[in-house]
């Protein structure tokens, strides 16, 4: 029985002057952005860092962030794209079979991951007024309260849905059981919002609604594990010395975070359908070196200079 369910069909955004819509799940990234960098410009003043090195910290993290997370996709979920439709890796556009406006879809967060290591390396040989990993072990706190609304923002796109479930949580997500012109043709509806308001609100349409089946809100139950590797990060920074143990920051945020991914994998559904029956599916695969490289750096690492 379904205690706690809802039915989940939202508008993906907010239409302006009729000619550009504003995706929220874009509003989620620049939420994410804008606040990692109030809480590095804290970081900064309680440190004594110079304001003149977080802009291109910034920066940096915005690029690796997005490009990391754009190939991180394409490479372990994609690879097609590179021959059949290589510019719109890199572009807003799909141009096979036709042109046409996408937006910046299909992002890893795995991808993101490895992009902001490499971004901060190179951020690094540019800005040398601490170690590396003096910025790793601060860059995963705006890092894990951005993944927060990463995640909600996948939920407000019904994407990266659950498995079907029996248990008393259930989401229907209308808008991932019916593609927008079989809610339209299903209907008879002229616009897909008309077409998905039919199926959800319009009792002519019930059984529409009721083949609808009650999935696991896994980005939901990522994005609230995530609350909690952020406080427990902000706990460590600001309460213990910890901050000082170089690596041990960014360790634990490795462990955290990946050790939830891993587990809400076992909810979500396959993102390629190749490998729905794999033991276990490619983001469990992908977690567990980064788990590995978590516990290294709190409990072996150790910095051949000492932080200064």
């Amino acid at each position: 029985m379904h205690l706690l369910t809802f039915d989940w069909n939202p508008q993906s955004g907010i239409d302006l002057f009729g000619v550009f819509k504003l995706h929220f799940y874009s509003v989620m990234w620049i939420i994410a952005f804008l606040l990692g960098l109030q809480i590095m410009k804290y970081i900064f003043k309680k440190e004594n860092i110079k304001a003149e090195y977080l802009d291109p910290l910034f920066l940096y993290t915005i690029l690796a962030t997005m490009l990391g997370a754009r190939l991180g996709h394409v490479i372990f979920y994609q690879s097609e794209l590179i021959t059949q439709d290589f510019f719109s890796i890199f572009l807003p556009f799909r141009f096979v079979p036709e042109i046409e406006f996408t937006g910046f879809q299909g992002l890893a967060s795995h991808g993101a991951a490895i992009g902001i290591i490499i971004g901060m390396y190179l951020y690094r040989r540019k800005y040398k007024y601490k170690s590396l990993m003096w910025i790793l072990d601060r860059v995963v706190i705006p890092v894990a309260s951005g993944a927060i609304f990463i995640r909600l923002g996948n939920f407000i796109n019904s994407e990266i849905i659950g498995k079907i479930t029996d248990s008393s949580f259930g989401v229907r997500f209308i808008q991932d059981e019916y593609a927008p012109g079989e809610a339209m043709q299903l209907t008879g509806m002229k616009t897909p919002t008309e077409a998905y308001d039919a199926i959800a609100n319009n009792p002519q349409f019930l059984t529409l609604l009721e083949a609808v089946p009650f999935r696991h809100p896994a980005q939901l139950y990522e994005s609230f594990s995530y609350v909690f590797v952020f406080l427990i990060l902000w706990y460590f920074y600001s309460k213990t010395n910890k901050a000082n143990q170089a690596g041990f920051l960014f360790g634990i945020f490795l462990v955290m975070l990946w050790t939830i991914r891993f587990f809400v994998e076992f909810v979500k559904e396959a993102q390629v359908d190749e490998r729905a029956t794999w033991l276990l599916n490619t983001g469990q695969w992908l977690s567990i070196p980064f788990i590995l490289i978590g516990f290294y750096f709190m409990f072996v690492y150790k910095p051949k200079n000492a932080v200064k």
